[in-house]
């Protein structure tokens, strides 16, 4: 094992937030070997210092740690146990840190079948966007053994603002986050019916966003969000389809528990009308269009 203040790193998975937080590692002195299906991620990585493998196990070989920044449990199930997977080529000892949002029953087996095989898994989604990614701000909801943690601990502190730790059990954490991206579906769905009710009305939605900002009725979301709505700018920072996604896993934990989730649910439909009419792989924000499509009229306003 290297010097555990700074272990080599597997990176699996430079997309949106996994290229902000490997570029973070190289910059605190971490030895990282990344991979990704991009050519564009693979030579953004290369370009700040980054050495590439072909595979998930290629990358795994000289690594302590694998950090997997995939999109869902079927990839993460992929690039850990699928062919050339990153699991069965990492020493004895290592670990699996997992940051992508999957149900928190998937986590809890897979904590179960690495310990089997000798590693250690954190549980540790995030949140914060690709613009937090980059200034090294992320949030993470983390689960796992105190060895995890200190195993990890200079890979959170270069990537992170906030870090918590809720528990020594895989699973933990991914729950945290479903409850998280609950809110966040439903925040950006009611922010783009807010500001599509005032264009309706004739109001002047610069004006309301400025209003609702300083006011009760505002949220993180509404905040971040709709100034991408009124300068019609998608350029995919999330995408319409991370919502698809994620709002489906809260609904299925919701259906797991018996628990209605009514908010969520009308959340969900929206972002699926959106991905229906081809906005799938636009920045969430566009979740708004379904609104605009069916009341033709526009939200967006000329900068002052």
């Amino acid at each position: 094992m290297t010097d555990k203040n700074t272990p080599a790193i597997a990176f699996i998975g430079l997309g949106s937030m996994g290229l902000g937080m490997a570029k973070n590692l190289l910059k605190h002195g971490h030895k990282v070997v990344g991979v990704d299906p991009s050519a564009q991620a693979r030579d953004a990585f290369t370009a700040a210092g980054g050495t590439l493998a072909d595979t998930p196990a290629a990358a795994a070989k000289t690594a302590d740690v694998v950090v997997v920044a995939v999109v869902n449990d079927k990839q993460v199930e992929t690039v850990l146990f699928g062919d050339n997977g990153a699991a069965s080529a990492l020493r004895k000892g290592g670990l699996v840190m997992q940051c992508a949002t999957v149900p928190a029953a998937f986590a809890r087996a897979l904590g179960e079948r690495l310990a089997k095989s000798g590693h250690e898994l954190l549980d540790a989604p995030m949140s914060g966007g690709r613009a937090r990614a980059e200034s090294g701000e992320l949030t993470f909801m983390a689960s796992g053994s105190p060895k995890a943690f200190a195993t990890a601990e200079s890979i959170l502190a270069a990537t992170s603002a906030k870090v918590f730790r809720l528990g020594n059990d895989p699973g933990i954490g991914s729950l945290v986050k479903t409850v998280n991206q609950l809110l966040a579906g439903v925040h950006i769905a009611t922010a783009a019916e807010a500001v599509a009710l005032a264009a309706k009305a004739g109001a002047d939605t610069r004006a309301v966003y400025e209003v609702i900002s300083a006011s009760a009725g505002s949220s993180w979301m509404f905040e971040n969000r709709v100034p991408h709505m009124l300068d019609d700018d998608y350029a995919p920072l999330s995408a319409v389809e991370i919502f698809v996604k994620d709002l489906g896993l809260v609904l299925n934990t919701g259906h797991e528990l018996r628990l209605p989730l009514p908010m969520a649910a009308a959340a969900h439909q929206l972002f699926l009308a959106a991905a229906g009419a081809g906005w799938g792989r636009l920045d969430d924000a566009a979740v708004v269009k379904v609104y605009e499509q069916a009341g033709d009229f526009k939200v967006s306003s000329p900068k002052r």
